[in-house]
């Protein structure tokens, strides 16, 4: 049976999964590298909120000869994989394109489709 808490990520994993793939259709139309990052920021937490379940999943078990008082504590390893892979995958991609579009930038096509993708977001 799934708890309210993980009913409200897997709320939020599906509409991330949304969010993320309508951002990179906006990244396709605009070849906007923000839109791109945005993205992969989406799908990023998409990931984190798999690994959120997972970990919820596996505080569930019950106790065992080596662990006599349960798994509760494992969802906060999860907690800490997630914050790592929010941090690094993030800063990893934004060093690179950074790097990219400062050695070779492009004009923007069709900015207002952007627009429209990054309020959608904001308001979902």
């Amino acid at each position: 049976m799934a708890t309210v808490g993980s009913k409200a990520v897997l709320t939020a994993l599906l509409a991330n999964v949304g969010i993320s793939v309508a951002k990179f259709a906006g990244f396709l139309i605009t070849r906007s590298t923000s839109m791109l990052a945005e993205s992969i920021h989406s799908a990023t937490d998409s990931t984190n909120q798999l690994l959120l379940l997972l970990g919820a999943r596996r505080a569930r078990r019950p106790p065992s000869p080596t662990h006599p008082f349960g798994y509760g504590r494992e969802r906060y390893f999860w907690s800490f994989v997630v914050a790592l892979v929010l941090f690094s995958a993030g800063a990893a991609f934004a060093v690179y394109q950074g790097i990219a579009k400062v050695r070779s930038p492009h004009d923007l096509d069709n900015i207002g489709w952007a627009i429209g993708i990054l309020v959608a977001g904001i308001v979902l």
